[in-house]
């Protein structure tokens, strides 16, 4: 009974000592990056207390979306502990729950989170001191709702994940939701025309999980204490609700999914080419991670090219297309990992098939959606854009071929398929790895599209022309760059698949990102983390918005400054922006061994 009552306190003990453990190399740097941004963000969401109780839960409404949805590109969120460690301890579920509950409770993320909430308590001091007293209680009870809503959202989408259904209906919340939090500004112009937060969505906020602290805080103010109490005694519940729908979905992540009886058509192709087209198209039909991760970057794409419909622009529509094109690529950026250690079945069959098959895989699964998102929302927009078609040229070509060459050059190893556990959004043991190589090949595959973007601002529809060569062109010679990689360090791969050990660098190669001075990394790690700041939304988006003649300033700086001042800027962010990518890709290189 003593070791049982002492399982919340071990596992806190638990993931403090794992943290302190591991605090090196990429997964520090990663870490310190999210710790500056989540201060900043946490900073602004204290701002917004001293503002008014509307901007508090709105903001505290997107805080709740983020705890939900952040796992989602984390690989299924912070698993330092897991449940499957512990199923042969014998612990009920409920106490199973309560334990890893509290050790969730240590990291950088509920610290920064629990910052934020004490927002809080400013906005009890600025209606009345006593509310202080209601603000304490509140802040924990809502990061225990934060965390339990997040721990649920993972289990959920596991379940989910199970089936071609739940795949696909997961894929598309979470693409729509991501959309709306990516292209909040259209929803802050909106709220602007219409004078501000109405009465009706500041009563909505209130009514979410995420805005019942604030409403006991606000009850308490005005001195309505029954008000506070059934608040605050709401929060409470939705915890212990939250908290036995975990223990419960424990169990059923514990076990195993039970795997489809339905018959198959044999694979049957005339070439070793056509032979990895078939494997690889069946995977990409049989695996329910893949669906959704398609599914996702389409919903992505459409959602996001949607939204300006809100103020009544159509013009963002036909980019759905190439949004599409690099959400996709940046989901399978690590094409051969997910392999796990089968990598060596692709080695045993040398020759250039196995690379040349996945990438007309790729195109034959991402192209025809695409190209049908383009040409019909170009249609309902007014029209064909040479700048989108050539884009979307470009962006399939350059996809598919970064895409394999990044997954051969920075391999991160997976996990098998058939041991990836209750949680199947985690194909990897080193996560910020995979996300910092789902980002660097969105900025890679972009950068791609920008000949053929700068063809057609030149030379109209006849530079649309130029998308199509830059496409073929990057699909052939970066596809045989991946080859010769493959086919030169095939080995060593499957040594880092097996062991997740990195062999020696090569002399005259570029150096590894752990094998970095720590000033080095903290440098890279910000270039490569805040060089989309200043390139997309400071730069390439606004001067969008100049050539579609978009009347919207929003928070783009350039667009707030004289018209004499804003090519300049605008051409400075995006000149900002590289030069931060390229800082980040010359820090390696000048430390290349000899």
């Amino acid at each position: 009974m003593a070791v049982a009552l002492t399982v919340p306190g071990t596992m806190a003990g638990m993931k403090l000592a794992v943290l302190r453990n591991s605090m090196s190399g990429q997964k520090a740097g990663l870490i310190l990056t999210g710790g500056v941004l989540g201060l900043a963000l946490a900073g602004g969401t204290l701002f917004a207390a001293f503002r008014s109780g509307d901007l508090l839960a709105a903001a505290y409404a997107i805080w709740m979306l983020g705890w939900i949805f952040g796992p989602v590109f984390s690989g299924g969120g912070d698993e330092t502990l897991r449940p499957e460690y512990f199923t042969l301890l014998g612990l009920p579920p409920r106490r199973l729950a309560a334990g890893l509950l509290v050790g969730a409770f240590v990291g950088v993320a509920p610290a920064i989170s629990l910052l934020a909430l004490a927002g809080l308590a400013v906005a009890g001091v600025r209606q009345s001191p006593v509310a202080v007293v209601v603000a304490l209680p509140a802040m924990f009870l809502q990061l225990a709702v934060f965390v339990l809503l997040s721990r649920v959202a993972v289990a959920v989408l596991g379940l989910a994940l199970r089936s071609r259904v739940g795949a696909v209906g997961a894929g598309v919340v979470n693409g729509a939701i991501l959309a709306a939090l990516g292209q909040g500004w259209v929803f802050a112009v909106a709220l602007g025309q219409a004078g501000g937060i109405t009465p009706e969505a500041s009563a909505a906020l209130r009514y979410l999980p995420s805005g019942w602290g604030l409403a006991a805080v606000e009850a308490a103010g005005t001195g309505s204490w029954g008000r506070a109490g059934l608040a605050l005694g709401a929060l409470a519940l939705l915890v212990a609700l939250l908290l036995a729908a975990w223990a419960a979905l424990l169990t059923r992540r514990t076990g195993s999914a039970r795997a489809s009886a339905r018959g198959r058509r044999p694979i049957t192709a005339a070439s070793a080419p056509g032979a990895v087209v078939a494997k690889e198209l069946r995977i990409w039909s049989r695996d329910l991670v893949r669906t959704h991760q398609l599914t996702f970057a389409l919903a992505y794409g459409v959602f996001f090219a949607a939204a300006p419909l809100v103020l009544g622009v159509d013009g963002m529509l036909p980019w759905a297309g190439p949004i599409f094109v690099l959400m996709a690529a940046a989901m399978s950026a690590n094409m051969y990992g997910v392999d796990g250690t089968a990598l060596w079945l692709t080695l045993v069959a040398p020759g250039t098939a196995d690379v040349r098959g996945r990438q007309l895989a790729w195109l034959l699964v991402v192209g025809p959606v695409a190209v049908a998102l383009t040409l019909a929302f170009s249609a309902v927009a007014g029209g064909p854009d040479p700048m989108v078609l050539a884009l979307t040229a470009a962006l399939l070509g350059g996809g598919a071929g970064i895409v394999p060459l990044v997954s051969v050059y920075a391999l991160v190893p997976g996990t098998d398929p058939h041991r990836r556990g209750g949680n199947p959004l985690r194909f990897t043991e080193d996560d910020g790895a995979m996300t910092g190589m789902a980002y660097a090949v969105l900025a890679l595959v972009a950068l791609t599209g920008a000949p053929a973007a700068a063809a057609v601002w030149l030379y109209g529809w006849a530079g649309a022309a130029v998308g199509v060569l830059t496409g073929a062109l990057f699909l052939w010679g970066l596809g045989l760059l991946a080859q010769r990689r493959l086919h030169d360090r095939g080995p060593e791969l499957l040594q880092l698949m097996r062991t997740g050990k990195r062999p020696p660098a090569e002399p005259g190669g570029w150096t590894r990102f752990d094998d970095l001075p720590k000033r080095e990394r903290i440098i890279m790690a910000v270039c490569w983390t805040f060089g989309a700041i200043p390139l997309f939304p400071q730069g390439v988006v606004p001067a969008l918005f100049k050539v579609n003649e978009v009347e919207s300033k929003s928070w783009f700086l350039a667009l707030h400054l004289p018209e004499a001042f804003q090519w300049p800027v605008i051409a400075f962010m995006v000149l900002l922006g590289l030069g931060l990518y390229g800082l980040g890709v010359w820090i390696p290189y000048r430390h290349r061994k000899p």
